[in-house]
């Protein structure tokens, strides 16, 4: 390695030494060295490792720029210096969690400290971006280095790296190492003379080092305006049979072995060596690559179309003769067979690729691997393409491409019903219900489902009739109808047990438990409990954390609040450990919830706005993180509850369920409450109050019941009411606010006592203050002065009262910080604290205000004249 190529680069290599040197000791890590394509992300990771000694292990894995990514490319690449029983797992297509588990086990062993580095994180699969925030999270007590490169300018077109990043965004292990552009002294330096203009060089290449050295090996060029136009000005000194082994490396990718490059002609010895004297190409010891993938593009894009055609048949050949598919690189052969445009072997190895890739996780590439198969398979039997449209839509279900799901599912069925198959066309139409309940579809759920049964009926008993009774009985779980969901749920059961198919008996045991909780109805537990059993023997992770979420939120709805947050937790920590983040965000979003009725409402608005920021999270979780932080908003006065209470009613309308219904209709009639709009009020309660009678749920009706009360009209009344209402219903205030403790609800208990005598009032108001609740505690002082009580206890300071977002002192400070522009590590030396307790405090005031970054925050404080402005104190520096 030449010194010069680290050049202006010492304090990023000792940023690695020094984070090697904590993993050595047994504090793990992980570093993330990004930058612009050219800048020396490579070049700097390679000469760290060539500075570690014979005592560690250096690991190398890569993520192609193929059409689509190899899934767990990296990790194969691995596999074999590792061995264990990972390349057998590979091999098997195992789940990835018990591949990841392997990987750290490994990892763990090895008897010296280790370097895992993975290049070209840009270019990598769902499954291996997965594998990073696994290994992340868990790498705290290994002596393990994981480095991973990226091109930051790449992020924001790349949302599942962008989403990854965001994650490891708040773990401590993670250290960011962002590489600059080189000075104009730095440019000097590497042109030494040998171009006469370093101010012109300088200003073309703006300081990116490998356009530097591009144009520097090729002076002749007279400052190219390009990296290509430098790179095609060396390539043009080769002969022919030297652009034909570039043009043919190119075609192959970035990294070319040597075998697969020996299975053309003769004078392939006699191009390459030209190619690497040139130094177009470089020498990795198991075969050859360009110095960058930039100059791979410049070579393909001047290959005209016809030829590269004919490259990839060549090239397509040589790596099945070099026995690619024996050993399962079936995504290299569909990038391959598409560059040779072989319908044929595009459909079988596109089609095999996407299968390991589902199988991997890496669930955007197997969608792409089924596109690019249904684009070449227009012409093919319907059975064999309707096999094609119902995986894609498959895939595109697990990713959030619903609509793309829900149209490849309705091909699929008109191709189905053309042909007559009512099997297959039953069971797709089955298929179809689940990615529109997810898109708030449920009407159009419940229509599709309800075809599949009336078409899988008679056909007599059948795995794929016990499959569309579980998604019917689940919709009517979904819209709160205990008895249609116990009933056709117990025919899944049924079915599924004839047929010994554990998922389908877990998920049906799941649903009818779930339905059987949200009513109250004790004997749900052990259904649960035994959906639980199930889905953990079978290694069904995604029912287990599922089953954790039903049980939950059924918990949560019939205020069973300890209940609840002792499920939730447990299920928090089982998705976490699974890395099963979508079903944590709905865990999160009832936990926050809970933590509002608990009048835990610091902590519910922090976990509700932190869910609402993200942009992977699915309407259903979206809804209920809304509610909550849109509850917390109002019963603390704070700003911002019509704008996150309009949308949560928005999203909700199109579900048309109880179970979303209820809590918007909830929430914004307490909103009308406090804007002293009665006609709002009653709207919002008509508005749930009779789907709620028709479903007999007895904590939904009784609040709506409250709430018409309170709007001044008299609801037909249901003895059957949840009794904390009935008491509240009945003016029984000491008994009702009595319930309302022992339910754990200090809010609910004080709106009680509101309604008592002098004492009870004066208890109220104390747990108002002390809850925050400022409009209610108003309220109630309005109430007692006209009433002619003397003595009013005057509530919060005044400073607290005007921050009604309820900032602690510390906080305050922070703020004035954060406006001024202050960094972390900046407001923590202002500060004298640690930047992790600056870290803690602004996480804090995100939450409370219910916003997802720094900017946001300064400007609400601003807006709300929480900080003063006197510009005291210089900006940072």
């Amino acid at each position: 390695m030449n010194q010069t190529d680290l050049l202006e680069r010492q304090d990023d290599l000792a940023e690695l030494e020094q984070a090697f040197e904590r993993a050595k000791t047994g504090v793990g890590g992980i570093a993330l060295v990004f930058g612009e394509a050219g800048i020396g992300k490579t070049s700097l990771v390679e000469h760290f490792a060539q500075r570690q000694g014979d005592a560690v292990n250096v690991l190398r894995g890569y993520c192609d720029p193929l059409l689509t990514p190899s899934a767990l490319g990296p990790l194969h690449d691995v596999a074999g210096l590792l061995g264990g029983e990972l390349p057998r797992l590979l091999k098997d297509e195992t789940r990835t969690t018990a591949i990841f588990a392997c990987v750290l086990d490994t990892l763990e062993n090895l008897s010296d400290p280790t370097v895992f580095v993975i290049e070209d994180l840009h270019w990598a699969d769902g499954a291996t971006l997965d594998m990073v925030k696994y290994l992340a999270r868990r790498l705290g007590s290994a002596r393990i280095l994981l480095i991973v490169t990226f091109r930051d300018d790449e992020v924001e077109a790349h949302e599942p790296l962008r989403l990854l990043l965001g994650n490891l965004a708040t773990e401590r292990s993670v250290q960011r190492i962002g590489l600059a552009r080189l000075s104009r002294d730095a440019v000097a330096t590497l042109a030494d003379g040998r171009i006469a203009d370093v101010d012109s060089l300088f200003d073309k290449t703006s300081g990116n080092p490998f356009f530097v050295s591009e144009v520097i090996a090729n002076p002749e060029t007279n400052l190219p305006q390009s990296v290509r136009d430098a790179v095609l000005g060396r390539a043009a000194r080769l002969s022919s049979a030297g652009n034909a082994v570039l043009d043919r490396a190119a075609i192959i990718g970035a990294r070319v072995e040597y075998s697969l490059l020996e299975e053309f002609s003769d004078d392939v010895q006699e191009g390459l060596v030209e190619c690497l004297g040139l130094g177009i190409l470089q020498d990795t010891g198991a075969g050859i690559a360009f110095r960058h993938e930039l100059a791979r593009n410049a070579v393909l894009e001047r290959i005209e179309p016809l030829r590269r055609r004919a490259l990839y048949r060549e090239v397509l050949a040589a790596a099945l003769k070099q026995g690619f598919a024996e050993r399962g690189r079936f995504a290299r052969l569909a990038h391959y067979a598409e560059g040779a445009f072989s319908a044929d072997d595009v459909i079988a190895y596109g089609a095999r690729a996407g299968q390991a890739a589902a199988v991997a996780g890496s669930h955007r590439e197997a969608a792409a691997h089924y596109a690019s198969v249904l684009r070449f398979s227009e012409d093919r039997p319907p059975a064999e393409r309707t096999r094609f449209l119902s995986a894609f839509a498959s895939e595109c279900a697990v990713v959030d491409r619903l609509a793309e799901s829900v149209e490849a599912y309705r091909d699929a069925i008109e191709l189905w019903s053309a042909v007559g198959e009512r099997l297959r066309h039953g069971e797709t139409l089955a298929a179809l219900a689940w990615p529109l309940v997810r898109n708030g579809e449920n009407a159009a759920a419940d229509a599709a489902v309800g075809e599949a049964v009336a078409l899988l009926e008679p056909l007599g008993p059948s795995l794929e009739l016990a499959e569309a009774y579980r998604v019917k009985a689940h919709l009517h779980m979904l819209d709160r109808d205990l008895e249609q969901a116990a009933r056709i749920g117990q025919k899944a059961i049924e079915l599924a047990s004839k047929f010994g198919n554990d998922r389908i008996l877990a998920a049906s045991e799941m649903v009818v438990g779930a339905a059987m909780l949200v009513f109250d109805d004790a004997e749900g537990r052990p259904r649960l409990d035994r959906s639980l059993d199930i889905a953990r023997a079978g290694g069904l992770d995604e029912i287990v954390a599922l089953a954790h979420a039903n049980a939950g939120s059924a918990y949560g709805e019939q205020y069973h609040f300890a209940e609840a947050e002792e499920e939730l937790l447990e299920g928090l920590s089982f998705t976490k450990e699974n890395d099963l983040d979508h079903s944590g965000h709905y865990l999160s979003a009832w936990l926050a919830m809970t933590y509002l009725f608990q009048g835990r409402w610091d902590k519910a608005a922090e976990i509700s706005a932190e869910l609402i920021a993200q942009p992977n999270v699915s309407t259903v979780s979206r809804i209920m993180a809304l509610v909550a932080l849109g509850r917390v908003r109002v019963r603390r006065g704070d700003p911002g509850a019509s704008d996150v209470l309009d949308e949560a009613l928005a999203l909700s309308l199109g579900t048309g369920t109880l179970q979303r219904l209820a809590p918007v209709h909830a929430a914004r009639a307490e909103r009308a409450w406090f804007s002293g709009d009665l006609e709002a009020v009653a709207a919002e309660a008509n508005a749930g109050f009779e789907m709620a009678v028709q479903r007999k749920h007895a904590w939904h009706t009784g609040e709506f019941q409250y709430w018409l009360l309170q709007a001044g009209e008299t609801p037909p009344s249901h003895p059957w009411v949840a009794q904390p209402y009935a008491l509240q219903i009945a003016e029984n205030w000491e008994a009702a606010a009595e319930a309302w403790q022992q339910r754990g609800c200090p809010y609910e208990e004080a709106r009680s006592l509101a309604h008592g005598d002098d004492d009870a009032q004066l208890r109220a108001l104390a747990m108002f203050d002390t809850l925050g609740a400022a409009p209610a505690a108003a309220a109630l002082r309005r109430q007692m002065r006209k009433v002619g009580r003397r003595r009013i206890p005057r509530g919060p300071r005044k400073s607290t009262r005007q921050n009604a977002f309820g900032l602690t002192a510390r906080e305050l400070t922070t703020l004035g910080y954060l406006i001024r522009g202050f960094s972390n590590a900046q407001i923590a030396d202002a500060l004298f604290i640690s930047a992790k307790t600056v870290d803690h405090h602004v996480s804090s005031i995100l939450g409370k205000f219910g916003v997802s970054s720094r900017v946001e925050a300064a400007d609400l404080a601003v807006r709300e004249g929480l900080v003063p402005q006197n510009r005291e104190g210089s900006a940072p520096k």
